[in-house]
């Protein structure tokens, strides 16, 4: 199964949505978001292709309540306090928007950890979880909108990055 990643998408639309666009040229069948959609319009590039949607809030978002009604509005769409554990093709993952002290704890009992906060696209394995960032959707701080397209199959990662024609408007 192929899950597509986002995380700090922070209201950069034309961003958000040349991503989205790509993890469905991928076929992937699920997106989870780790947080900081900022605002409930945020939401409606990956409603727009009726990608169901996994997320929690992170520390930008604001406007929780009104989030809550966009994703209410959109195809299969959840919205979590974070840290949110799910269980997705039988895997258990950890959804969370900043990786701090108190989750690293709640590690090791998942096989894949999302997350989001840092806006820089990694990943790395620890304590047998591999930890994924997609880095930033929104392009702000270093220049360049990624997000990632987890396979949980094959345990890989793509990470996806916008060039400039792809996302300014």
């Amino acid at each position: 199964m192929r899950i597509g990643l986002l995380a700090d998408t922070h209201d950069r639309l034309p961003a958000v949505a040349a991503l989205v666009a790509r993890m469905a040229e991928r076929s992937v069948e699920l997106v989870l978001h780790a947080g900081d959609w900022c605002a409930p319009f945020a939401l409606r590039p990956v409603h727009e292709l009726s990608l169901p949607v996994v997320g929690v809030f992170g520390r930008s978002d604001g406007d929780r309540e009104g989030l809550r009604v966009a994703a209410a509005a959109g195809l299969a769409t959840e919205l979590f306090e974070s840290p949110h554990s799910l269980e997705i093709g039988g895997e258990r993952l950890l959804l969370v928007h900043d990786l701090n002290e108190s989750v690293e704890r709640s590690v090791a009992s998942h096989a894949f950890v999302v997350h989001g906060c840092t806006h820089r696209a990694e990943q790395l394995e620890r304590d047998g979880a591999l930890l994924v960032n997609p880095g930033e959707a929104c392009g702000w701080l270093h220049g360049v909108p990624t997000a990632a397209v987890l396979d949980l199959t094959t345990r890989t990662v793509e990470f996806l990055r916008l060039t400039e024609p792809e996302w300014r408007v």
